[in-house]
């Protein structure tokens, strides 16, 4: 796709933190942007439909009232279904479609293009390698899927920014596929684990993004699958001495992580063992950009971190609430021990982000949390949370309290989270954490928010 070619875009689904990034950098270039989405048009405006409008995004209800011939580019992601009345209109107008993934190769394909690839740590490493080259006078752009604290106390929802440099720092998606469109200057993969997709279809897709990678190509040597891809270790990052980036001496204290790589001292203003990691796969994605790893370390004293990933909403009467995004095995397996570190005792409550991706993995959820669970320890699991769409409800959350009973887990079924509360305070106690973890439901923050209150 020839960006120049067009001036008007429209955004289906605008809303959605993939789409509203690359509406916000498209914006920033200085072509015409409008959208929709079905959280809009009620008298009291959502966060973001209020900073779009501040933008100069026009935003609609989904009604197709947006799509007029005077639209060049209709936007969909692969959430949008055939039916959906603003496709058909488009279809109708003889408007091109394009999908979010494809233009977002557009777009990378007319920079010096970072892509962070990777079943877990996406969102995090991308900001990390932002935050890094924007604190070293690289000026970059970004577009990725979660937004940075830095930016969004400018008024911004912080997935983009449109910096004057050549470098793009992207988050590159395997979820759908997409991850194989991206021709990146250097690429990372952080790890593969099972989600959405099965590990043989998994490899492929990240040997292709290998391929395509035409500079440096850096990959987890802690991890039995990234390394298999490696390139060249001395790109790579890990604890172990095969990788060019070796973290040691990790410690954490509070919500503060420390370890050193290659004689440099980190203290990074973050919690949990993967977050080294994650910091590590950024050091090296910066270095092979030109930025010493002392440089490095010193912009990263500063980070403040990203939207919903391990992120204190505060601390009351003694406990803290955290709230996280974690909706694979692994990052809910990660999160809580993260957070064991910092309280006696973690009450952990999770809510599955879709009736698929709980088919598809709830036996890997049940092992993986069931592992990390003290017996101190209480995992709460609500309904799965319904987005929409002909998706089959033939399995419900209450899968999962037979396999982690099994393993000696204590867990409570919450259905309804509004009685997760009453049920958490039967037995809180000064010193413990309350976790929320769950994806898509945009009003997740709000209930953390809401039990920090009542607590």
């Amino acid at each position: 796709m020839d960006l120049h070619a067009y001036q008007n875009f429209f955004f289906v689904g605008i809303a959605g933190t993939g789409m509203s990034a690359i509406a916000q950098y498209l914006k920033g270039i200085g072509k015409q942007v409008s959208g929709s989405d079905r959280l809009f048009g009620s008298e009291n405006k959502i966060e973001i439909e209020q900073q779009f409008e501040t933008m100069g995004i026009k935003c609609f209800y989904q009604d197709a009232s947006g799509v007029t011939p005077q639209i060049d580019v209709v936007v969909i992601s692969t959430a949008i279904e055939e039916s959906n009345v603003e496709l058909q209109k488009a279809r109708n107008l003889g408007i091109t479609v394009i999908k979010r993934s494809e233009l977002l190769a557009a777009i990378s394909s007319e920079k010096n293009t970072i892509a962070v690839g990777g079943t877990s740590g996406k969102s995090t490493t991308t900001a990390m390698i932002f935050h890094i080259l924007q604190n070293n006078g690289f000026s970059p752009s970004l577009i990725t899927g979660a937004g940075l604290s830095v930016l969004q106390k400018k008024g911004l929802p912080g997935n983009a920014w449109v910096g004057e440099s050549h470098w793009l720092v992207i988050e590159s998606d395997e979820s759908d596929g997409s991850i194989v469109n991206y021709k990146p200057e250097i690429g990372l993969v952080l790890n593969i684990d099972r989600d959405h997709k099965e590990f043989e279809e998994l490899m492929q897709l990240f040997q292709t993004f290998k391929k395509n990678t035409h500079g440096a190509f850096i990959v987890n040597q802690d991890h039995e699958l990234a390394k298999t891809l490696s390139k060249n270790s001395s790109f790579d990052f890990g604890t172990t001495d095969n990788a060019g980036f070796v973290g040691s001496a990790f410690t954490q204290k509070g919500f503060s992580i420390q370890f050193t790589c290659k004689n440099s001292a980190f203290t990074v203003p973050v919690i949990g063992r993967h977050n080294m990691e994650n910091t590590l796969a950024a050091v090296a994605a910066c270095s092979c950009a030109g930025v010493s790893i002392a440089d490095s370390a010193k912009a990263m004293q500063s980070y403040t971190g990203i939207y919903r990933r391990t992120q204190l909403v505060g601390e009351k009467n003694g406990v803290w609430v955290i709230d996280d995004f974690a909706h694979n095995p692994s990052e809910v397996a990660a999160a809580i021990k993260a957070c064991q570190a910092v309280g006696r005792r973690v009450h952990a409550w999770f809510q599955p982000h879709g009736y698929g991706p709980l088919r598809f993995m709830h036996q890997d959820l049940a092992r993986e949390v069931g592992n990390v669970l003290r017996k101190e320890d209480i995992f709460y699991v609500s309904d799965v949370y319904y987005a929409g769409g002909t998706v089959a409800k033939d399995i419900q959350s209450d899968v999962l309290i037979e396999p982690m009973t099994a393993k000696g887990a204590a867990i409570i079924y919450v259905p309804d989270r509004k009685n997760l509360l009453p049920e958490i305070k039967k037995d809180l106690q000064k010193g413990d954490v309350i976790l929320i973890m769950g994806a898509r439901d945009t009003s997740l923050s709000d209930f953390a928010g809401e039990i920090l209150k009542g607590i």
